[in-house]
């Protein structure tokens, strides 16, 4: 049994991995695609801060995709020994389809592990730290920031529009000034500009020329009729403060880059609301691993059963079954707040439903 025990170990491990790189890669290039396509369609994002970002982003991506992994490995080794008649062999033989499973318990529960682990320490500190990667390139080189033809709305209260970038100056540029409902309530347009950085004050200064200006009515800023053309100036200089970007990514800090320990003490809050979201974000933390040891049952009576050769019935099921389950767990998520629903239980219910449809599944597997 040994030598079956490694072998099956071998076919998982290997499997794995491979899911678990490809998943991993899916996610994180989605994730590159989604908040950095700007900055690097600029040509002046730093090589370091990529890199450092998918550093980041990878132990939230692993969250997911070791659970989705260890789903398809299971479904693409047990359905493969089921279609090469392997597994016939051995319970020809009087081994049963649980002692066949062994290794695969010791992997699952290392995966488990391996959750725990992310979810509770690694993924929260990963996700502040990619919280404040605008910052520190703002900080380090606010001009990456800017680029042709592309509005820059990092900047709170301000949306800039630049027409053309080379270097640090700037052509064609539309400063959109907006109150606390983003409604622009006042428009700079220039037709050259140039930046300079002033890091000691913690600012940027826009050096506009042959600028003008345009005020929106204040008590009706949807009525353009009333909107007022303001002073032109030949030159005129626009601080940006740094220090009001990194207040706003504080403001934007989300539960889910909060440790295990500010979460207990937000469990104290007399806000209903906040204790919901708090308790629902720590089931959570705790539910996704569990998925590990869910998946590996359920995985093995539906890779058997499939009877096919191909690698397609895997991935496609494990596709199915993996979309079902985190689309639940986030729809959960977005009740947090509703202590009616108790969404610190809804987290759980799709471990509870996958582990009664396996273990049922399994134990008509074990009696054929």
């Amino acid at each position: 049994m040994k030598i079956i025990d490694r072998y099956i170990s071998r076919q998982l491990i290997v499997n794995l991995l491979f899911a678990i790189v490809v998943l991993s890669f899916v996610l994180v290039l989605g994730n590159i695609f989604r908040k950095l396509l700007p900055l690097l369609v600029n040509h002046d994002l730093p090589v370091e801060y990529v890199v450092g970002f998918v550093a980041y982003v990878l132990p939230f991506s692993l969250i997911f995709t070791i659970p989705w992994g260890l789903l398809t490995a299971v479904l693409l080794v047990f359905g493969r020994l089921s279609a090469d008649n392997e597994l016939t062999a051995l319970r020809s033989n009087g081994v049963s389809i649980a002692r066949i499973c062994v290794p695969l318990v010791f992997i699952a529960l290392l995966c488990t592990a391996a959750s725990v682990w992310l979810n509770v320490a690694v993924a929260p500190a990963a996700q502040e730290q990619m919280r404040s990667i605008v910052f520190n390139l703002a900080t380090r080189n606010p001009m990456a920031l800017f680029g042709s033809d592309q509005v820059i709305d990092q900047f709170p209260g301000r949306k800039i529009y630049v027409g053309k970038k080379e270097g640090n100056k700037l052509e064609n540029i539309l400063v959109f000034e907006t109150n606390e409902e983003s409604m622009p309530m006042k428009v700079t347009h220039a037709r050259l500009g140039m930046l300079e950085t002033d890091l000691p004050n913690h600012r940027i200064l826009m050096h506009l020329y042959n600028a003008r200006y345009q005020q929106r009515d204040e008590v009706d800023p949807y009525d353009l009729r009333r909107m007022r053309d303001g002073i032109n100036v030949a030159e005129g200089t626009l601080p940006i403060s740094l220090e009001e970007l990194y207040d706003k990514e504080k403001r934007r800090a989300s539960r889910s880059m909060l440790s295990l320990e500010q979460l207990l003490e937000q469990l104290k809050d007399e806000d209903p609301k906040m204790r919901s979201s708090s308790r629902t974000e720590i089931n959570k933390r705790f539910s996704f691993p569990i998925a590990c040891l869910v998946f590996a049952l359920v995985g093995v009576p539906l890779g058997i059963t499939a009877h096919r050769r191909e690698t397609s019935f895997g991935f496609a099921a494990s596709l199915v079954i993996g979309v079902f389950y985190f689309l639940f767990i986030i729809v959960a998520d977005t009740l947090r707040a509703n202590a009616k629903l108790h969404p610190e239980l809804l987290v759980w219910f799709p471990n509870v439903l996958f582990l009664a449809l396996g273990w049922w599944l399994f134990r008509r597997l074990s009696r054929q």
